[in-house]
């Protein structure tokens, strides 16, 4: 009957019904009708014959009946491929296949069923069937016959899922267990699957752009999986994608970029190591081939892992070819206009970059300072944006080196630039200069401050002054904001207040310098404030330090006399003179200098100044102020503390009334 019924759908029914109802009766091993091997020959020919009879019918399906139900047959055929497959699963669980006759007998003739057959949705079916239900040793075993079909199948044909499926099928079973590792390295396999996949692609000549990344990202993954340990596999790989996308200059579809991205961020997954990127020949080549936006995904997938890892990058040589790979970041790469980056994503991407630096570190000082050239070479490209975020942390490793040299005494001789703090702080200037071309002042004199206390610790005098004087001549020059004057003035004073380099006379043009700024601010308390903090110039509580009490009082008068214009400028203005705040703060300055022992702050004076603020306090003309109000009492509070407390200290209060 089988053989009678011609009718595509009915032979197909007929055929599985006969497939299932003889499926007991095949003579194989441990069947009540065993027999020998040549019974098992017949069972797997029985099957065989079956499977290619309604394999034809199937084909034959689709010629049947007009154009217009082309597409309701097409539906009809999926429905029923798994009345042939279904042969395969047979054929599959017949005991008596063994590794010999599956790859003498059945894979060839099965093989040769589906490449004749020329039928695109049959052979895509058939291949993942054979897969799916045939032992993965067996797959392993017979790798080159079995891919040897692969580029025979029609070009309509999925090829690329087909041996991602493989692939993976594999890549699992080697996952397993380590005792068929030796099985791979024996059968050659990624050499076989890596030229399958170069004959597929060279076959399929319409295959898009996105289907040959695929397969390398399969094949990626599948080597990564079997041969972790094999670098120059992974190389091999990517170098096969950079010949491929040789022909196009820059990758526009869109899932091909994502494919790509896949591609290079998968051995960074795997190695949780980004210094094993930048061993492979291969990897920037294939990062070339990114557009301008896609490669700075790239960048910041590299940049993440070298953070989530801690990788620490430890040579010039590396540095150099990381930055090569993330130059998308540090620089704008031709045809990228400025305009078009978007403000947040740019910040972001540049504090990565920033990050990044912090982790490029040696032990060895030589080295650290070829790497600071080395990324100094590469952050000067990056024009005025990007400098504000790439120059401070090149900074901050360059004072850290300064600070290791320090410690170890002496200059490190031996190489032809020998690393010595003077070197470094050459180019530190360097750098800060290009700041404030940038112009980015504040952040600049931030800076020249940081060197300035660096150099102070290596007692490096001249270099300390000359760092000074640029951060003088910023403010001077570039500082116009008069909230930004203000933070300035407090921040040079307090650095140079923790100075000690200096000689009498630098110290004193330093310390009349920023006196006279202080006096020059724009709004009267601001004034008052930053001249009462220069009284701490004149007064440093180390053992050699300054302790010239005549200039602090000069100060601390100064800063009244100031308070004093403020009240009578609120005076008239708002009709009254405003909280006493800035009399308490003068108040707080006398009693810390009273403390230190400043022969020249009496308590006849804190008296009168007490006094002072009372008299304010009550006038009419004061406006109430709660926050002023709780400043003084608590500050006379503490003086009935320091009185109570009793000792020499209590002493020196005495004669202080509250």
């Amino acid at each position: 009957m089988c053989r009678g019924v011609q009718h595509p759908i009915r032979g197909l029914f007929l055929r599985s019904y006969l497939a299932q109802i003889s499926r007991d009766k095949l003579p194989d091993i441990g069947s009540e009708y065993e027999g020998d091997a040549d019974s098992v020959m017949d069972a797997v020919e029985f099957v065989l014959q079956n499977f290619t009879e309604m394999n034809k019918l199937w084909v034959r399906l689709q010629h049947q009946g007009p154009g217009r139900v082309r597409e309701k047959l097409e539906k009809e055929r999926s429905e029923l491929r798994d009345l042939v497959g279904k042969n395969l699963h047979v054929l599959g669980q017949i005991e008596g296949v063994d590794l010999g006759m599956y790859k003498d007998a059945v894979l060839p003739r099965v093989l040769e069923q589906i490449v004749n057959c020329s039928d695109d949705l049959a052979q895509y079916y058939l291949m993942d069937c054979i897969i799916q239900v045939f032992p993965d040793e067996y797959h392993l075993q017979t790798l080159e016959t079995l891919l040897g079909a692969c580029p025979q199948l029609q070009p309509t044909v999925d090829v690329k899922t087909v041996l991602s499926q493989l692939m993976e099928r594999l890549s699992n079973y080697a996952a397993s267990s380590t005792d068929v590792l030796p099985e791979f390295l024996q059968v050659e396999a990624f050499a076989k699957l890596s030229s399958a996949i170069g004959r597929v692609i060279e076959a399929q000549v319409n295959m898009p752009i996105v289907g040959a990344i695929t397969l390398y990202v399969s094949l990626l993954t599948f080597t990564l999986r079997v041969h972790p340990d094999r670098l120059d596999y992974v190389d091999q790989v990517l170098g096969a994608c950079v010949k491929k996308l040789s022909s196009k200059p820059k990758l526009e579809d869109q899932r091909a970029k994502k494919q790509v991205v896949a591609l290079l961020s998968a051995p960074l997954e795997k190695y949780n190591d980004a210094v094993m990127a930048l061993t492979l020949s291969n990897y920037p080549r294939v990062m070339d081939h990114l557009d301008n936006e896609t490669n700075k995904v790239m960048a910041m997938v590299i940049i993440e892992s070298i953070m989530k890892n801690y990788t620490c990058i430890s040579t010039a040589d590396q540095v150099e070819v990381l930055f090569e790979l993330i130059k998308g970041l540090i620089k704008d790469l031709d045809g990228t206009a400025a305009d078009e980056l978007d403000e947040e994503d740019f910040n972001e991407e540049q504090n990565s970059v920033a990050r990044l630096i912090h982790m490029l570190y040696n032990d060895d000082p030589e080295e650290l300072l070829k790497i600071i050239c080395t990324v100094k070479k590469s952050i000067m490209k990056g024009g005025p944006r990007r400098l504000p975020f790439t120059v401070p942390p090149l900074i901050f490793s360059a004072l850290r080196l300064i600070r290791q040299l320090q410690s170890q005494d002496g200059d490190v001789a031996g190489e032809e630039v020998p690393a010595t703090p003077k070197k470094i702080f050459q180019i530190l200037n360097e750098m800060i200069e290009s700041l404030s071309a940038v112009p980015s002042p504040e952040l600049a004199l931030r800076l020249y401050l940081q060197c300035a206390e660096a150099a102070n610790d290596c007692g490096l005098e001249p270099v300390a002054y000359e760092f000074f004087t640029q951060a003088f001549v910023l403010y001077e020059e570039e500082i116009a904001d008069s909230k930004a004057q203000v933070t300035a003035i407090h921040l040079i004073i307090g650095t140079l207040q923790r100075l000690n380099v200096f000689g009498v006379e630098n110290r004193d043009t330093l310390t009349h310098k920023a006196t006279g700024y202080s006096a020059k601010l724009l709004k009267k308390p601001d004034q008052c404030r930053a001249v009462y903090a220069c009284s701490h110039l004149f007064w440093v509580d180390d053992q050699d330090g300054i302790k010239d009490g005549e200039r602090v009082l000069l100060c601390l008068k100064r800063a009244l006399r100031i308070a004093n214009a403020a009240q009578q400028m609120a005076n008239v203005t708002r009709g009254n003179s405003g909280p006493v705040t800035l009399f308490v703060e003068i108040l707080n300055k006398y009693l810390y200098f009273f403390e230190k022992g400043n022969p020249q702050i009496t308590s006849a004076a804190i008296q009168g100044l007490i006094e002072l603020i009372t008299t304010e306090m009550q006038s009419e003309s004061t406006a109430p102020n709660a926050a002023s109000d709780a400043f003084f009492a608590s500050t006379l509070r503490y003086i009935q503390f320091q009185k109570q407390k009793g000792g020499a200290m209590g002493e020196k209060y005495d004669s202080v009334k509250v």
